[in-house]
């Protein structure tokens, strides 16, 4: 394994499963919340490398997760990248205001979501682009 831990905050099963098998493949360790609230317990429980973060959640949305991580001294620094299918004209600038690193638009594409994991992980060999 990668030892390499991200923690997929998303609330549709079928997209979890979509990163579960991407990331799997390219050897990270994955961790699932389905809600704003699990999305925190469950980044304190794993203490991730990095969280991809949908916007759109139960229990309050990603800017409430984002909000509440930067609170937590442990987890604040983690990279977070937004990956959402809300509008990217609005919802980029705050996202990378409120301390996303990266924002993609749903659907996104693996090779660029994976470059900039690579990236944001110090591991830019990660990044070359996997066959399909």
């Amino acid at each position: 394994m990668n030892s390499k831990k991200i923690l997929i905050v998303e609330d549709d099963a079928d997209v979890r499963l979509g990163y579960q098998i991407l990331l799997k493949a390219n050897r990270y360790d994955t961790f699932f919340a389905a809600d704003s609230a699990s999305a925190v317990t469950e980044a304190r429980k794993h203490q991730p490398d990095l969280i991809i973060l949908d916007l759109g959640l139960p229990a309050g949305d990603g800017f409430v997760v984002m909000e509440r991580l930067s609170m937590i001294v442990n987890l604040a620094m983690i990279p977070v990248i937004v990956v959402s299918a809300r509008d990217v004209h609005a919802n980029k600038p705050r996202a990378l205001k409120a301390g996303a690193r990266a924002y993609l638009q749903k659907p996104w594409n693996d090779d660029e979501l994976l470059a900039i994991i690579g990236g944001l992980l110090g591991q830019p060999d990660a990044a070359v682009p996997q066959p399909k």
